[in-house]
């Protein structure tokens, strides 16, 4: 787990395409890797990915053919710079908030532009994550905990201070940007719980407006 608090940027140094999946070296920066053992987890980009080995100056990590598949890990290239975090310990002051490291899908930059000191964005969330992301809600991008400021259907905004945008690569997005999105683990779990005996079926639909209706949660 991890609370999306930046501890450093880092860099793509290397990319092994390992038939179907992917291992990547990182450079780590300024994390301090010292605590850090063969299979602890780093989040990268908002990515939970495991330590496989540690060269010195950063780790190796396998990415398999699913994280590939819902994550912008296949666009990554060598020279890219990337958010990292490790995992939260009991000690760590939850500064963000709960963020498992598991993209929930790509997201993209709409537009950018300046409110005084800090710099204003709207990002575009695949359809299907829309209804998990609310005003004054948080949303993980690229690893990093935000706060909702604006929400219009599948597209939020987000106000961005200056020092985040120093210490994370958050400073780079313009528009056409892709980013991972991860949605608050809370709302997740809340929409499994009201479905009731529903979740034990087979069903893709998850929660629907009709569904609401039905049992009270929402007026037509």
């Amino acid at each position: 787990m991890f609370t999306g608090i930046i501890e450093a940027v880092g860099e793509i140094a290397e990319l092994q395409p390992q038939g179907g999946d992917l291992r990547v070296r990182v450079r780590s920066g300024k994390l301090d890797l010292t605590d850090v053992g063969l299979g602890d987890s780093i989040a990268t980009n908002g990515v939970c990915l495991t330590v496989v080995d540690l060269p010195g100056d950063g780790y190796w990590a396998d990415v398999s053919a699913e994280t590939l598949d819902v994550t912008s890990v296949s666009s990554w290239k060598k020279g890219d710079r990337a958010n990292l975090e490790k995992a939260l310990t009991p000690q760590t002051r939850l500064g963000g908030h709960i963020v498992s490291g598991h993209v929930d899908g790509i997201g993209e930059v709409v537009w950018r532009k300046s409110e005084a000191r800090a710099e204003r964005f709207r990002l575009r969330a695949p359809e299907n994550l829309a209804r998990y992301i609310a005003h004054k809600g948080s949303i993980t991008v690229d690893g990093t905990s935000l706060t909702v400021n604006a929400v219009d259907g599948a597209e939020f905004e987000l106000t961005i201070v200056p020092h985040t945008l120093q210490e994370t690569i958050m400073g780079s997005y313009s528009a056409g940007t892709r980013v991972n999105l991860e949605v608050d683990l809370i709302a997740r779990y809340l929409e499994r719980l009201l479905l009731g005996d529903k979740a034990a079926k087979s069903s893709d639909e998850g929660m629907t407006l009709e569904f609401l209706a039905q049992h009270g949660f929402y007026k037509r």
